[in-house]
Formats: C-alpha cells, sequence, structure tokens
C-alpha cells in the first residue's frame, strides 16, 4: 500500500506514520538475538518463562516461535484482557497466556501473580527463568504486600492505584508506591528465582527507559525506598490504609537493592523503546520528502500544557518558518499526565493534549495532530487517541461543543468522538506510550 500524501490526505498520512511507530513495537524474529541458549538438559535444567504487561502475549508468542523445539518451555505471562494475538488465541503454545486488568488491578492479576510466585519455587541454579517484562506489568501483576501484621487488601491497593492515576503523578512516582505496595515488583520476582539466572526481555513504555521503572520493575533491584513512597503519598495528598502506612514507615516493605547478591549473574535486555518508535515513524515520513524534527522520548507534563507547548511550536513554524522549514513533521514521545478533576469526563492523555493543542491552534491553517497511546487505548476508553485538523473548532462549535468546557471537566473523548475524529485502531499486542506527530503543510 501506498503512503498517502501529506499534501492531499494528511490524516491518512497522520495514521500511517502511528502504524509504523506501532509495527515497530511489536515483538517478532528480532528478539532471538537476545535469547540466550537454552539450559543443559544433561543437568536436569529448565526453562521458565514468567512476564506481564501489555505486550505480554505478543512477547510470549515470539519466544515460543523462537525456541528450538526440542527444548523443554513452560510459563505463564499475564496481559490485559484482549491483548493476546489473535493466532496465539487461536493456536495456543507452550506459555500460557492470562488476561486482566489494566490500569485497575482486579483479581485476575492477583490471581496470576500468586500463579507466577508459585512457579518460581524450586528452582535450581541449572534453571534459566526468561521474564517477559512491558508497561501495564503494574497492574497486571497485583499481589498485594504482605509482611507480618502489615497486610494490604487487593480493595485496598485498588484504592490508592486509582488515587494515584487521578492525581498527576509521574509514571516513576507512581511505580515507585505500586512497588513498595506489592509482594512480586520491585525486584521481589527476581529474588524469588534465585538461584536459577533470569535473563529480562523489556518494552519499554517511560521516559528514560529505566528498567527499575518499566512495569514497577519486578526482576531489577530498586534504588528507591520506602520513605521516597511515603513523600510521594504525601506530595499528592494520597490517603493510605493503615496497614500500607505501617509497612512504610517501618520499612517493612522494603524492596532488594542494587548489590544484593540473588541478581548476580542477571541480565536485561531492551528489546523495543519509545525512541525506537519515532525513529521509524520518522523514516516513513522522510521517505514522502517530509523533513521530521523529533522533539523528544521522554516528554512529560500535564497532557493540556504539553498540548498548548507543541501547538506554539506548530503556529511558529507555520507562520514563519522557523525553527524548522515547512512542509515538516514534528514528533514526540514520553508520558503525560492528567490531574482528574472531574469524575463526568471521558478521555486519557492523548485525547487530553490534543484539545489543549487545538484550543491553542485556534483552526491554525495547515496544522494537523495526531496523538495516540501505542497500546491502542487512552486511558480505559476504545480509542488510542484523536486527531486534530485546522477545521477541528469550526466544526465542533457547530455541533455546539465549547471546547474549553470539555476540556475543564476532562471530556475530550466526548468532544472528539461526535466529530469523527477518534483514533481507534484497537488492541496493538505492545506498548511503547505517547506518540505524537504534527504535521505543517
Amino acid at each position: 500500500m501506498s503512503l498517502p500524501s501529506p499534501h492531499t490526505d494528511p490524516r491518512g498520512f497522520l495514521r500511517a506514520l502511528f502504524d509504523a511507530a506501532v509495527a515497530q513495537a511489536v515483538p517478532g524474529p528480532e528478539i532471538a538475538a537476545f535469547l540466550p541458549a537454552p539450559p543443559d538438559r544433561s543437568r536436569g535444567g529448565r526453562t521458565l518463562v514468567l512476564g506481564a504487561g501489555k505486550a505480554g502475549g505478543s512477547m510470549a508468542a515470539a519466544v515460543d516461535a523462537l525456541w528450538p523445539h526440542d527444548a523443554p518451555l513452560s510459563g505463564l505471562v499475564v496481559t490485559r484482557y484482549d491483548y493476546v494475538p489473535p493466532a496465539y488465541q487461536e493456536r495456543p503454545g507452550r506459555i500460557e497466556v492470562v488476561e486482566a486488568a489494566h490500569p485497575v488491578p482486579d483479581e485476575a492479576g492477583r490471581r496470576a501473580a500468586q500463579r507466577i510466585i508459585e512457579l518460581t519455587r524450586g528452582l535450581t541454579a541449572d534453571d534459566l527463568v526468561l521474564c517477559l517484562i512491558s508497561g501495564g506489568a503494574s497492574s497486571l501483576l497485583a499481589l498485594p504486600a504482605e509482611v507480618g501484621a502489615c497486610r494490604i487488601t487487593l480493595e485496598e491497593k485498588r484504592a490508592v492505584n486509582k488515587a494515584l492515576l487521578k492525581s498527576g503523578a509521574a509514571i516513576d512516582e507512581m511505580n515507585c508506591v505500586r512497588k513498595h505496595l506489592s509482594a512480586i515488583k520491585g525486584g521481589r520476582l527476581a529474588a524469588m528465582c534465585a538461584p536459577a539466572r533470569v535473563v529480562t526481555l523489556l518494552i519499554s513504555d517511560v521516559p528514560g527507559d529505566a528498567p527499575e521503572v518499566i512495569g514497577s520493575g519486578p526482576t531489577v533491584p530498586d534504588s528507591t525506598t520506602c520513605a521516597d513512597a511515603l513523600r510521594i503519598l504525601a506530595r499528592y495528598g494520597i490517603d493510605l490504609p493503615a496497614a500500607a502506612r505501617a509497612g512504610l514507615e517501618s520499612g517493612a516493605f522494603e524492596t532488594p537493592k542494587p548489590g544484593d547478591p540473588r541478581f548476580d549473574g542477571h541480565q536485561v535486555h531492551m528489546i523495543a523503546t519509545p525512541r525506537q518508535s519515532l525513529e521509524a515513524a520518522a523514516a516513513l515520513a522522510r521517505s514522502a520528502g517530509i523533513g521530521v524534527h523529533v522533539l523528544s522520548d521522554e516528554i512529560e507534563g500535564e497532557s493540556r500544557e504539553v498540548g498548548k507547548v507543541h501547538a506554539a511550536l506548530a503556529r511558529y513554524v507555520a507562520r514563519h518558518g522557523q525553527p524548522f522549514t515547512r512542509p515538516c513533521v514534528i514528533l514526540s514521545g514520553g508520558e503525560t499526565t492528567v490531574t482528574v478533576k472531574s469524575s463526568a469526563g471521558r478521555g486519557g492523555r492523548a485525547t487530553e493534549f490534543l484539545l489543549g493543542c487545538a484550543i491553542a491552534l485556534q483552526g491554525e491553517p495547515g496544522v494537523h495532530v495526531l496523538a495516540g497511546d501505542t497500546d491502542g487505548i487512552d486511558g480505559v476508553e476504545d480509542n488510542a487517541g484523536a486527531i486534530v485538523t485546522p477545521s477541528t473548532l469550526a466544526r465542533a462549535q457547530a455541533a455546539g461543543l465549547k471546547a474549553q468546557e470539555f476540556l475543564d471537566r476532562n471530556d475530550a473523548y466526548n468532544y472528539f468522538a461526535p466529530l469523527g475524529d477518534l483514533l481507534v485502531p484497537g488492541p496493538t499486542c505492545t506498548n511503547v506510550n505517547d506518540f505524537r506527530a504534527l504535521l505543517i503543510v
């Protein structure tokens, strides 16, 4: 299929860039380079695959296809509901894949985490554990911490998680809290696998690609502390159940730290990153003769404010040809946040970014913007994001939709839906977080 023209079909062109970014992040044959040799069967060594994340199903399918057919392989991976690749659903392989809830944990996630812990029992130094971790594991591996009298219920953990999601906290802050309230994250899973050798394959969905932040780092040592978690909770005014507070204040919920001998000999490989996806989209845009400028793959901040900044840059390019000449595409990634002020609204980071951007652009001629979450779901809705065109505000006004009112109640989904401007690719079975493309023609 030929690439849509950025001049005559800007929507199609932007969608093609999004699709290229997503395709780059879907695990496939290229991960063979990161797979270790099977353990020595003559010594009784076995290979166990454990994992979690929105890309868990596709990672499991790729490993199953690449692992030698004469080498034993088994394991359990948990992914989001509807995120098991269709081909693997129809013909399951040697790795069991189960589903659970995201972004708020559910009982299915708790059961899956408990089963994963049970699978680690009896491992020896001759065994190999392949851990497949991607964004979303923080919610999907939902086993509340229990140390002595400090025991958190699943409902209590769900409440803290919901509060974090609404607070505007950055992903590293949220995951610091999550790992300290978990019985399996923050390096604890790898510690349970000792003395087996652990090899972790990661797909990054966080700014900076820090392994201990991705999925709350279940297989890597944690440099954050219980005190850090308490400071974050205080900063955002989040209440804690008594048992959770006691576990944090006493240090009972502390995580394994760098230098812990249980991590000796472990390996971590990054198989897909936000930067690689932005580069794939950039290469496609250049093939159409369009200049490309990648701002960063680590952009954070309040979604609507980041939208205003992107709009200011696009407007200056459109009006003055600086700092970039038109036609061009401006790309960015990262993970913005939404401070939820109204429970009546619908939408996620991408649509809130776009609504802030559209208001700031005020219908600037020649500027088209797409933003979407590469996992295919913006928050908890059925869309990945949406598209803004020079006619967005005018079409909305004609339909009686006032942009600022929708933004004030965090209701960007219901602003773009009647316009037919939502981006709905469905589950992508991967996740490298936010993708934003501004086309100026």
